[in-house]
């Protein structure tokens, strides 16, 4: 794991797929979200909360549009640091608070929020577990917004299949996500895709540079090579077959008739 921080490194622009662009269109599609305010109706002083939160290049620009608090969490202390630096050079390090834990002991906190936002990062706990467990920390009236990995066409070819077998393997189709959506309590209010931008200019070029200069450092060192190699290799597959495969941003609320 320190080899993954490594080359996972906290000073890259971000680590997944993603853009503001798209995590502002995500926040409109919930607006007027100042309304569903827990702590009172009349205020918009919202609590939120971003799981998986990373670096935190869309905690801050959660932090410049949503009036209220946001709780930063992640396992990575490098990662928190590094946000609240930016945060502090974007001027909102005022509206943001970070913690350093799992996302699986969120669920023992009695805490609930108007927003919960996570960006692909529920698959690592698992898709329906993740949401089972935000399910319990959103308030009646929230928000909620997940970016996660799906099939975009039927009967991907054979290579990328089996990359995503060994790689991700609950991985399923944007219809399949949505039945899970609605069984663990939740009203979908939209979707849309992360275009092929977030993928590569904002993620994989960055990261790619950092490979090429650690192939360099660690050209005699065939472990940490073979890890180097994994994740150029997930890249590759990317830009063969990206239009079979990537991200779909959830927007949902809890079902009223869910018990």
């Amino acid at each position: 794991m320190q080899f993954f921080f490594e080359i996972f490194d906290s000073s890259l622009p971000r680590l997944g797929p993603g853009d503001n662009a798209y995590t502002r269109k995500a926040l409109a599609m919930l607006a007027p979200v100042k309304v569903y305010s827990c702590a009172d109706s009349n205020r918009s002083n919202l609590r939120v909360l971003d799981i998986g939160c990373g670096n935190g290049a869309q905690t801050i620009e959660l932090a410049k549009h949503v009036d209220g608090s946001i709780l930063a969490v992640d396992t990575h202390q490098p990662f928190l640091d590094e946000l609240q630096r930016r945060a502090r050079e974007a001027g909102v390090a005022d509206k943001i608070q970070v913690c350093r834990k799992d996302m699986a002991e969120l669920g023992q906190a009695h805490t609930s929020y108007d927003l919960i936002w996570s960006e692909g990062a529920l698959y690592s706990m698992g898709f329906k577990e993740g949401l089972a467990m935000c399910r319990n920390l959103l308030a009646p009236e929230g928000r909620m917004a997940v970016s996660e990995l799906c099939w975009f066409q039927p009967d991907p070819p054979a290579e990328i299949c089996a990359f995503f077998r060994d790689e991700y393997p609950p991985m399923v189709d944007a219809e399949a996500n949505a039945v899970i959506i609605r069984q663990c309590g939740y009203d979908l209010l939209g979707q849309f895709k992360l275009p092929r931008a977030a993928w590569m200019e904002n993620y994989y070029l960055p990261l790619e540079k950092r490979l090429r200069t650690m192939q360099q450092d660690y050209s005699a060192e065939p472990v940490k090579l073979e890890l180097i190699h994994s994740v150029q290799r997930e890249i590759e597959m990317y830009r063969k077959y990206g239009h079979h495969y990537g991200y779909i941003f959830y927007l949902m609320k809890p079902s009223k008739s869910y018990s």
